[in-house]
């Protein structure tokens, strides 16, 4: 899949949880949607993608949610 096209879906998904009072659940939430509506393949890309680039393009939100709960969106 095209990767600007993941980061755009990501940060969507991303706005939508910004607005939640409770950041570390907002955090968890971004997760599990990834987890429940994404690939393996999308989720493994995107990962890989923040890793290798200082400018990812993602919102901070889903970029901590990326790093926070790597292990469980690339199993």
């Amino acid at each position: 899949m095209n990767i600007d096209n993941l980061l755009k879906m990501a940060n969507q998904i991303g706005q939508f949880f910004e607005s939640q009072p409770d950041r570390e659940q907002a955090l968890m939430d971004i997760s599990t949607h990834l987890t429940n509506f994404w690939a393996p393949a999308m989720r493994r890309e995107l990962i890989a993608h923040l890793e290798k680039s200082s400018e990812s393009g993602l919102s901070n939100i889903v970029e901590q949610s990326l790093l926070i709960h790597k292990h469980r969106l690339i199993e």
